[in-house]
């Protein structure tokens, strides 16, 4: 969750970015200080390899799912723990290299189970996974959760021979904890750094899936998203991440705060691995219903086509008082989209869902716990209520709340059930007028898909005076609908990445992903990180 994103309004927030995010940050805590090692030198045999390319080495008897795994893991130590100690990864899963032998016996028995058999996949920590690792949400409250069983999608991709890594760090709650809280910061796991600037954020709540993807830790990962946990980690980290349709992929077995809001989806380095992902873990769920009303397909690659922008029209978000650094990249990705043969029309969605206000945030607080209390009264853990949640806190505050306190969980507390007139009102407001906006620019102007800058440039990590403002999020609106969002690498400043997003209507991944394929084919702005101390290292 991008707690600034409904704190402020349910709107687009004010498209317009700061001067902030070029300044020179300041390491705020004792987690921080070894960030950076200017002489660090990145040769890592399996940088940038793609899920095909992984593929083709396990098919020549280069390597095996074995080998690369360990290779992973390797890299897990030399980065996340050591070297520029990204902080990415919270936990590894002690049954990793099992898995992957696993997958090599079934290969050598010629019996393959599809793109993902024997690819390492890193998952975050708010999704249960029936095994030795925790399932916390990042909060010291929960080290005691071992799930009792997978969640929905964990289950899909062993099924779909994917090797599990460990499990990754994340905005404490996802980022649902307070008002003044650091991205990418939990009581268990610590402060993930971004591997392009390693003093700036990677932003949340999917912090550490970003790290990870970007970094190399991994072939693909998981994240999830509320408002912009997805997308903007993905923006901000150089990637390209989906955040699906609600109800495309099960949200049974993930720690929630939203249950008309709440999607996991892939964080990759390719639309094509990214695509492969979201296909693998889609399907309809008995206990989840949002699933029986999907419309999955088993195959999103078959969207993959360089001529996708031919003949298309893209609503573009009307932004004001854009800075020079973003407007370039603006500019430079509607030439080439033109280019490419889409025709650009602009819009203002804003202005239709500014009168949305708090509504989300009061949505989200209602729903926040109700399901969390349903989800910890099955959990494997001594917390059965958020109520205890916060009570664990208050007992150990030194260590679960050294920075920033509690406020979201007990505002969230003091409210009713789901029958409150207050949040029938509010969701009812958010969903009618966010469904209504998008739906009614794509009709009214005949539009494939609205697209803009995905948010801003990486902010400094302050874990002293918590998150400040990166300008703007496109993310509100799709995640208020629940539609899908897709975001692509449109480019860098000073190495610090910014995504393009492209959004539709409901169950439009394969019509996205066609614009963001052909996109992505005909920019190339995916550029590995150089784990940079600062920006002036």
């Amino acid at each position: 969750m991008q707690r600034r994103n409904f704190l402020k309004t349910g709107s687009l927030a004010g498209l317009s970015l700061t001067t902030l995010v070029t300044a020179s940050c300041k390491q705020s805590s004792a987690d921080t200080k070894t960030a950076g090692n200017n002489s660090f030198t990145d040769d890592f045999e399996l940088n940038e390899a793609t899920i095909a390319d992984l593929q083709k080495k396990m098919e020549a008897g280069t390597h095996t799912s074995r080998s690369i795994t360990e290779l992973y893991l390797k890299r897990i130590e030399a980065i996340d723990k050591n070297g520029p100690k990204l902080s990415a990864v919270i936990e590894l899963n002690k049954n990793a290299l099992d898995m992957a032998d696993n997958m090599d016996k079934e290969r050598k028995a010629k019996r393959l189970r599809g793109p993902l058999h024997g690819i390492p996949v890193l998952i975050k920590d708010n999704i249960d996974t029936g095994d030795n690792m925790h399932t916390t949400a990042g909060s010291l409250a929960l080290s005691d959760n071992f799930a009792k069983q997978d969640a929905f999608i964990v289950h899909k991709l062993r099924q779909a021979g994917a090797v599990i890594l460990g499990k990754t760090n994340l905005s404490e709650w996802a980022n649902f904890r307070s008002e003044h809280s650091t991205s990418g910061w939990s009581s268990r796991g610590l402060q993930t750094k971004c591997p392009y600037v390693l003093d700036r954020n990677p932003s949340g709540s999917s912090a550490g899936s970003g790290a990870a993807a970007a970094a190399n830790l991994c072939a693909i990962a998981i994240g999830t998203e509320t408002n912009g946990s997805i997308v903007s980690p993905a923006s901000v980290n150089g990637l390209v991440g989906i955040k699906p349709t609600v109800g495309l992929w099960s949200r049974s077995g993930i720690i929630p705060i939203s249950k008309t809001q709440d999607t996991a989806g892939p964080m990759a380095r390719t639309v094509k691995d990214a695509a492969i992902l979201l296909g693998a873990l889609a399907g309809t769920d008995t206990a989840d219903d949002a699933t029986l009303k999907s419309k999955p397909e088993k195959d999103y690659t078959k969207y993959l086509n360089v001529d996708g922008l031919k003949g298309k029209r893209l609503g573009l978000e009307k932004l004001d008082n854009l800075p020079s650094a973003t407007k370039k990249l603006l500019d430079n990705a509607i030439a080439i989209l033109k280019k490419q043969g889409a025709e650009i029309v602009e819009v203002d969605l804003d202005t239709r869902l500014n009168p949305i206000g708090n509504a989300e945030f009061k949505v989200l607080l209602y729903e926040f716990k109700d399901g969390l209390n349903r989800y910890l009264s099955k959990a494997n853990s001594k917390v059965k209520t958020l109520a205890d949640v916060i009570a664990f806190n208050k007992q150990h505050e030194e260590k679960a709340m050294p920075f920033f306190k509690q406020d979201t969980l007990e505002l969230a507390q003091t409210k009713g059930d789901l029958n409150s007139k207050e949040y029938v009102e509010a969701l009812a407001k958010i969903t009618t007028l966010s469904r209504q906006g998008i739906d009614g620019l794509l009709k009214e102007n005949k539009l494939d898909a609205l697209i803009a800058p995905t948010n801003g440039f990486a902010v400094c990590i302050d874990l002293i005076n918590g998150d400040y403002d990166n300008g703007f999020s496109f993310s509100g609106p799709a995640a208020m609908a629940g539609y899908p969002h897709i975001t692509v690498p449109m480019g860098s400043w000073h190495d610090l990445p910014m995504g393009i997003s492209f959004v539709g209507t409901a169950w439009e991944e394969g019509k996205l992903i066609s614009l963001a394929y052909a996109y992505e084919q005909a920019s190339k702005k995916r550029v590995a990180p150089n784990f940079k101390a600062n920006l002036f290292a």
